[in-house]
């Protein structure tokens, strides 16, 4: 397994179309609804902007999440990294033979849902997030995401 570079930033907002409109403006930034559904399963609704390097998460009003967590205790800004691998499956056994958790897989999308729902960009797009406590306090998001 070898490293591909940074994939994204991805900041906790407490409003999501106030920071689209911020990025839009001062960046020059599209961005992109990410798969609702998926989201929703993390008590988040996220815009991604690929030309930016940029995933915005807000938390759902009525939903407890990790990043409403975050938000709570240290403010908005940035919650984690996510970082590109050849063989993300390989990162996180990696991860976890170091005694790193696992949080959670956070998508492995068919190319169905790449084309609906990331604009067909993709051959492949799996990640999983890593405990930020094992991780220096970075929210690591390790992914496999191949471009077409």
């Amino acid at each position: 397994m070898r490293a591909m570079g940074v994939n994204r930033v991805v900041i906790a907002v407490k409003d999501l179309d106030r920071a689209v409109a911020l990025y839009s403006r001062l960046l020059g930034a599209t961005f992109h609804e990410a798969n609702p559904e998926d989201a929703a399963a993390h008590g988040v609704k996220v815009a991604m902007s690929w030309d930016a390097g940029i995933e915005l998460a807000c938390p759902l009003p009525d939903r407890d999440s990790p990043i409403k967590k975050l938000i709570e205790t240290r403010g908005e800004g940035i919650m984690g990294v996510v970082f590109n691998v050849d063989d993300v499956d390989e990162c996180k056994a990696t991860a976890e033979q170091m005694g790193i958790g696992v949080l959670a897989m956070i998508a492995d999308y068919s190319q169905e849902e790449i084309d609906k729902y990331l604009q067909g960009r993709f051959k492949k797009y799996k990640e999983y997030m890593l405990n930020p406590a094992q991780t220096c306090g970075v929210g690591p998001i390790v992914g496999q995401i191949e471009l077409k």
